[in-house]
């Protein structure tokens, strides 16, 4: 093999390793995405969602229910203040009834809490944050 057969050859791994980082790292960030707010989960991929994430907190209402839409804006802060450690999910009963049945949600709003995918608490009413908040990350 020439001089320059080397060179070229050298050349490549090089730019290969290069490649192979670059997706590496690429891969490790979606890993590391911290889930800052509540995501719209459905009967589809309730499943996968609560058993992709160590701590779930499912909130199950309705768009026409009072004391659904008070928990909303707590539900928001504490998917903010909680990122990285507890994931929350907002499941729509009335659009997601396979799911709600199978939970047995009959009031709303409930809240089902999940740890390592399985089902570990079920806080159902509204009230503030600082009743909600021990009652949900007591699961840390």
């Amino acid at each position: 093999m020439s001089e320059e057969d080397e060179e070229l050859k050298r050349i490549k791994l090089k730019k290969l390793r290069e490649m192979v980082k670059e997706s590496l790292k690429k891969k490790e960030g979606v890993k590391e995405k911290v889930i800052n707010k509540p995501v719209k989960v459905t009967d589809n991929d309730f499943g996968n969602f609560v058993k992709s994430h160590q701590l779930v907190v499912i909130d199950c209402w309705a768009p026409w229910c009072g004391p659904c839409l008070y928990v909303a804006p707590v539900i928001e802060e504490l998917a903010r203040d909680y990122a990285g450690k507890i994931v929350f999910g907002k499941l729509n009963v009335d659009e997601n009834p396979v799911t709600a049945t199978a939970y047995g949600i009959m009031s709303i709003p409930t809240l089902l809490v999940f740890k390592n995918g399985k089902l570990v608490d079920r806080i159902i009413g509204a009230m503030p944050r600082q009743l909600l908040e021990p009652r949900i990350t007591r699961h840390l």
